[in-house]
């Protein structure tokens, strides 16, 4: 029995539930969702709550239904707050900037690297800190995965881009070998 999938969501006053079918969206202040229900998951509107219960029992009917209520609560909270990851660029001359829409990040190729601005994703620079913010907690993520992934900070130096508070495993570099 899943803990996490027995709790209730509270709905805030701003947000606005749907439920059609296999589909739920969730509309706030912020903009608007819609994720897909799996056919073992129920999900019904009680007393200003989201309730969601097991529908038909399978092997992994437990996992999903805490899953679902995880996914739908960052929805509730996405429409509401919004989501932002910050990375940071360390290193000699790394530097990022917002052109239009895309960002632009300098961080020591040859070439400028270019990322296109997913729909939903706003970027924004500050100094070295590049902030990616939306209201769909999935995306923000993977977004901010794949930018990091671009030049992440390598072990000698602690040059590259690295999530803001994330600790670098530092290692020693070589030592002089004493000729005896």
């Amino acid at each position: 029995m899943s803990r996490i999938g027995k709790k209730p969501i509270l709905i805030p006053e701003k947000v606005t539930v749907k439920i059609e079918g296999s589909e739920i969206t969730v509309s706030g202040p912020k903009g608007e969702l819609i994720r897909k229900i799996r056919p073992e998951i129920k999900v019904e509107v009680k007393d200003n709550n989201i309730v969601l219960s097991i529908q038909t029992e399978t092997e992994h009917s437990n996992a999903f239904w805490g899953l679902f209520r995880s996914l739908i609560a960052n929805m509730v909270i996405g429409v509401v707050d919004g989501f932002e990851k910050k990375l940071e660029l360390s290193g000699l001359g790394y530097r990022g900037a917002v052109e239009g829409d895309d960002l632009v990040l300098q961080v020591g190729f040859s070439h400028p690297v270019k990322i296109n601005t997913p729909s939903g994703i706003t970027f924004s620079v500050d100094k070295n800190i590049i902030v990616v913010s939306g209201i769909d907690k999935g995306l923000v993520t993977q977004t901010a995965s794949i930018i990091r992934k671009i030049k992440p900070c390598e072990p000698y130096k602690g040059k590259g881009i690295k999530y803001e508070g994330e600790k670098i495993r530092r290692k020693a570099g070589k030592r002089v070998a004493s000729g005896a």
